[in-house]
């Protein structure tokens, strides 16, 4: 059953979780015949459902969160549902794409795929992504990487793995599966960057088990090579997995 580990801070997720590059779309969008109808999965604040809803005629999204929901952005043609991934209200044959942003790894798969191969019509694409480990300068990295690895390391769900290892492990049972690699490059400042990392479900769980807040004393220490108001160039390597029937 998917795991939810952000409705308990959907507000701070909806604010600081960074968006997906034109070009991943492009790419995704070039390979579809038809665009009637997606299917958003896991849509949290509905990043991907309202890009695609500049696109396709309707949109579904869902999410198991109600609080994730209440914080979405809004499109006509979106319609929010509570779902999980692995069971969904949806007939057979509906979606020319189906997507999967940064949440694959929080599933079932395998019922996640059978509801897929179920609700996706025979020609359309099952679109899964998600982004890795980020970076940001030398100076940078060393801090960051501890605290991802050391402070909150231990609180990460060991389903993450699987993001870092970009879903090697995974099996997807389709006949083909595509992989491409694309960046988001975000100039962000130390609070866009502490609030991003406050997003985290390691951070949350780090918090509610420890009872103080991590992120003062990283933040200390970060501010001995990065400055309040300066901009810093933020890289996520992205990967996709573009599957077809």
């Amino acid at each position: 059953m998917q795991k939810d580990y952000f409705s308990q801070h959907a507000s701070i997720y909806a604010t600081f979780r960074p968006s997906y590059p034109p070009e991943l779309y492009a790419y995704v969008f070039s390979h579809l015949k038809s665009f009637d109808a997606a299917w958003d999965c896991a849509t949290g604040n509905g990043q991907v459902a309202s890009e695609l809803c500049k696109h396709f005629t309707s949109v579904e999204a869902t999410d198991i969160s109600h609080q994730q929901l209440a914080n979405a952005i809004q499109g006509k043609n979106i319609h929010y549902h509570i779902s999980s991934a692995e069971q969904t209200p949806f007939s057979d044959a509906s979606f020319d794409l189906i997507t999967v942003g940064q949440a694959l790894h929080w599933f079932d798969t395998e019922k996640f795929f059978n509801e897929a191969k179920r609700v996706g019509k025979l020609d359309g694409k099952l679109a899964i992504w998600g982004y890795s480990v980020l970076s940001v300068n030398k100076e940078v990295d060393p801090l960051f990487y501890h605290y991802y690895n050391t402070i909150v390391g231990p609180y990460w769900d060991a389903a993450r793995k699987h993001i870092e290892e970009e879903y090697v492990n995974i099996h997807f049972p389709f006949r083909t599966v595509q992989t491409e690699h694309f960046a988001l490059n975000l100039e962000w400042d130390l609070d866009q960057f502490l609030g991003y990392l406050r997003s985290w479900s390691a951070t949350q769980k780090f918090m509610k088990a420890v009872g103080h807040d991590p992120l003062p004393a990283f933040s200390e220490k970060l501010q001995k090579v990065w400055k309040a108001e300066e901009k810093k160039v933020v890289s996520f390597p992205i990967f996709l997995k573009l599957c077809s029937r």
